[in-house]
């Protein structure tokens, strides 16, 4: 029998050294330093005399096995440095923390013998929902399932989270623990819970409820999808309100979550199976019959709406049950002046209408349409981890517009609110929401909901309403009459060749009264002055040095030199929908900002994720058949303008920050001044390559002396009067 085997057999519990560290949440280092530092053979120096640290009882040299108890032991008179004392005024020591540690271990290890997270977690969350009734025994609509659960809980499990009940002080916070335990007990209950930086912002949006003395006129809370609860118990203390709803419809969660709030005394919570049967429900949950009939009375409402739904991976676009049909929910559900909050994913804001809307389209504009959308905060990408590669907003509805921001909406970039501030996001994002603004107004602006506001800035226009994709607005702090003067100067100092070329270079502020007005991509592509050119997917094999230039990310990004990769036209025969760009297309890639690049030969095939936009009126204007103050616009401006930083931070998406082409925008320009535009930046470019030739020829310079010399066939020796 092994040294393990043994030590359970007499009811004894082992850990090794690494469980120990982790066990006691200290480093490795701390525990070798301890077991060197007060072994039998170390001298103790000072007044720091205690019983040597326990001697192994099983396990080898390389890896030795120490009896827990006699290791809990040693630590209870190790004192947890800077921690709070207890209520009765002791000071917590590592072998508290030890010992909780060991008692979740062992819960964990019971997984395996019961063959089921869920029901290890269904058994403890019945013992400590039975702790928290205590002696009130009166019958309760999950009273006959807690006792049968009851009955059939392992003594072994029960006995476990009696400990964990009297160590933590609580009934609720041994639940709490227990469902923290999720992840390690490989449970799917994980996948589903609210991250806690999202119910730190919907707690702070929704209110403090725990302030509000229980009773017929508190607030009514709605969690229109509850899962285990914590958003509920995000909100604050909700012991004693009454006025709180949940709804979900799974039998385990709603089971775990019944269970969590008997063990938190919340008694008052009415947890239901669907919809259906929340509006069954008492009279005075229910809307008052005056309020009209876009109120329909018997409809179970709410002053706060939530939900978190657990959107699955595939998308629902074409289904009338779509993820915007919760917000559309919370929105009938709101009492007057109430809020909801309702997390979607950000495809359902994003997506354009189309000639023929789909009824997540629908849904979208019927939401601005009836003006109930207070804020759309983007939030920060992979918020849920275990939702791979998807990306969420979060909807501030209300009920009805107030005279202040009537036809209004903000929208919130918080993912970019939290690369600035960090984990302090939430509480900077709900200050947003309450003064209405951001001191950077790429992150967070108002906009007009309806057509009447001005070109390119309503949000009822049938385009994505994501935040990244329409906070495009100016450098803030910069005066780009100044930046332009000091960059010209550097250029001209930096250069002393083209010293005359650059000072010809006319600047000067647009006149007063001559604002320029913007109009996104997509509208010039529905129009026709654009078209955009897709990107194609061609197999690795069919690529070689021969035949037609071929595009990709590589060449974008400098990877590769233009022209290194080629398809042959056989090849490319394979493809019917590939097409050849023309002169004068330009190359987009839109993965991590926006790269420009402007085709000045044509017979070029894309490759995905690289795309192209061609000027339909170029190629005529190149002819001969326009005259140039027809042409609205020419390729170098228009790659230069797209690449401009107003437009580089509109990415969206969770894995790969992508630019939706669609949802750029460019200034409208008079012919003669995107001609000059076009002048001035093809000669720079022109320079720019010169100037990249100069230093290619010094690099491959310096490369031959060193070679050569190292080689030893060289010798260097600078000529007489050299300077």
């Amino acid at each position: 029998m092994s040294t393990r085997a043994l030590g359970e057999a007499e009811g004894v519990s082992l850990v090794s050294l690494g469980e120990i560290k982790e066990l006691a949440e200290v480093g490795r280092p701390t525990v070798s330093n301890w077991r060197r530092r007060f072994s039998k053979d170390s001298p103790q120096l000072g007044g720091d005399r205690r019983p040597p640290f326990p001697d192994p009882v099983g396990g080898s040299v390389s890896r030795p096995l120490f009896d827990a108890e006699a290791v809990a032991a040693w630590l209870d008179l190790r004192l947890i440095p800077d921690a709070e004392p207890d209520e009765d005024g002791s000071l917590p020591t590592y072998g508290d923390r030890f010992r909780r540690g060991l008692r979740l271990r062992r819960l964990v290890a019971l997984r395996h013998e019961l063959g089921s997270a869920e029901r290890l977690i269904t058994d403890a969350l019945a013992v400590c929902a039975t702790a928290g009734q205590g002696d009130d025994r009166h019958a309760k609509a999950l009273s006959d399932e807690l006792l049968t659960d009851m009955e059939a809980t392992d003594p072994r499990v029960a006995r476990a989270v009696r400990q964990l009940i009297e160590e933590l002080g609580s009934p609720g916070a041994a639940a709490d623990t227990v469902l923290g335990l999720a992840e390690r007990l490989e449970s799917d209950l994980i996948t589903d819970a609210t991250p806690s930086p999202l119910v730190e912002l919907i707690s702070r949006l929704a209110g403090p409820l725990d302030v509000v003395s229980p009773g017929s006129d508190q607030p009514k809370v709605i969690n229109l999808c509850a899962s285990t609860g914590e958003l509920l118990f995000g909100l604050g203390d909700i012991r004693g309100h009454e006025g709180i709803f949940a709804v979900e419809p799974e039998p385990l969660r709603r089971k775990l979550i019944s269970y969590r709030l008997l063990a938190h005394h919340c008694s008052g919570v009415n947890v239901c199976a669907d919809l259906e049967e929340l509006d069954t429900l008492r009279p005075s949950a229910q809307r008052n019959p005056d309020l009209g009939p876009e109120h329909p009375s018997g409809t179970t409402s709410g002053d706060v709406v939530i939900a978190d739904p657990p959107y699955a991976a595939g998308e629902r676009e074409f289904d009338d049950k779509g993820p915007l049909s919760w917000a559309l929910e919370a929105v009938r559900r709101l009492n007057p002046g109430g809020r909801g909050l309702v997390v979607v994913p950000s495809w359902t804001l994003s997506r354009p209408r189309g000639t023929t809307p789909t009824p997540n389209a629908r849904m979208r504009d019927e939401l601005l349409s009836q003006d109930v959308i207070t804020a759309v905060i983007q939030l920060p990408r992979r918020i849920h981890r275990f939702r791979t590669g998807a990306e969420h907003a979060l909807l501030v509805l209300r009920s009805q517009a107030g005279p202040e921001n009537q036809g209004r909406a903000l929208l919130v970039d918080a993912d970019r609110i939290a690369r600035r501030v960090g984990g302090a996001w939430p509480e900077y994002v709900a200050k947003v929401l309450e003064g209405g603004r951001s001191p950077v107004a790429e992150e967070a602006r108002d906009f007009p909901v309806s057509a009447a506001g001005p070109r390119g800035e309503a949000l009822f226009d049938g385009q994505s309403v994501l935040p990244a994709h329409r906070l495009g607005t100016k450098e803030q702090g910069l005066d780009h009459f100044a930046a332009t003067l000091d960059a010209r100067r550097e250029a001209a100092t930096a250069l002393p060749q083209l010293k005359k070329w650059i000072g010809d270079l006319g600047v000067a502020r647009r006149v007063p009264g001559s604002e320029v007005t913007h109009r996104r991509v997509g509208e010039h592509l529905r129009a026709g002055p654009l078209r955009l050119l897709a990107g194609h997917r061609i197999r690795e094999s069919d690529i070689g040095d021969a035949g037609l230039m071929v595009v990709g990310r590589e060449e974008m990004l400098g990877g590769l030199p233009l022209g290194q990769r080629r398809i042959a036209l056989e090849d490319l025969a394979e493809y019917p929908q590939a097409q050849t760009t023309e002169r004068g297309d330009v190359f987009l890639l839109t993965e991590h900002g926006v790269h420009a690049l402007v085709d000045d030969a044509g017979g070029c095939v894309l490759l995905a994720p690289v795309q192209g936009l061609r000027i339909p009126a170029y190629r005529e204007f190149l002819a001969g058949k326009v005259l140039p103050e027809k042409v609205w616009m020419r390729p170098y401006p228009l790659a230069q303008l797209l690449a401009a930083p107003r437009n580089q931070h509109r990415g969206s998406g969770s894995l790969v920050r992508r630019v939706s082409v669609r949802d750029m925008d460019l200034p409208e320009l008079a012919p003669e001044e995107v001609a000059e535009l076009e002048a001035i930046l093809k000669e720079t470019d022109r320079q720019r390559a010169d100037v990249r030739r100069q230093l290619v020829a010094l690099d491959n310079l310096a490369l031959r002396l060193a070679a050569g010399v190292a080689d030893g066939d060289l010798a260097l020796r600078r000529r007489p009067g050299g300077a």
